[in-house]
């Protein structure tokens, strides 16, 4: 696959997944997936992923905006804001209603046409803080 080809499939990935089908980690994931963050409660693998996105997606419906892509090789890095509602129970987090912005960075990398590996960092200090379970940080003048 090009780095066109690797771009498209992770923004495939995340169109589906916006539109509520999760079934399509089935077809774009690869069986031997390896999360190198996963959600605390959940294993890093395939059936970790599927289970996340599920929770995710029915507990803050949303939507994904992908701000920057830039391929190399066998990767493809994402830039993205993640856009919810906190609608449903989250482990720890009892629904608030409240809306939802979390930015995150992303590296996927690409086997055989299957997302096969990930990597992320999100701003999870900023979603905590959205759904109460952090105060906000006061921020002191200089």
């Amino acid at each position: 696959m090009t780095t066109q080809d690797n771009k498209a499939l992770v923004r495939r990935f995340y169109e589906e997944i916006d539109k509520g089908n999760i079934s399509i980690i089935d077809e774009l994931v690869s069986k031997d997936y390896i999360d190198h963050n996963p959600a605390p409660w959940f294993a890093p693998g395939f059936e970790g992923v599927k289970q996340t996105f599920k929770l995710f997606a029915e507990a803050t419906p949303g939507y994904h905006k992908i701000e920057d892509q830039i391929a190399e090789d066998d990767k493809v890095v994402t830039r993205l804001t993640s856009y919810g509602k906190h609608e449903g129970d989250l482990p720890g987090a009892p629904r608030t209603g409240n809306d939802m912005k979390m930015t995150s960075i992303t590296i996927h990398r690409i086997a055989d046409g299957k997302l096969a590996e990930k990597w992320s960092e999100k701003d999870m200090i900023a979603m905590l803080t959205q759904i109460g379970k952090m105060q906000p940080l006061n921020k002191k003048e200089p």
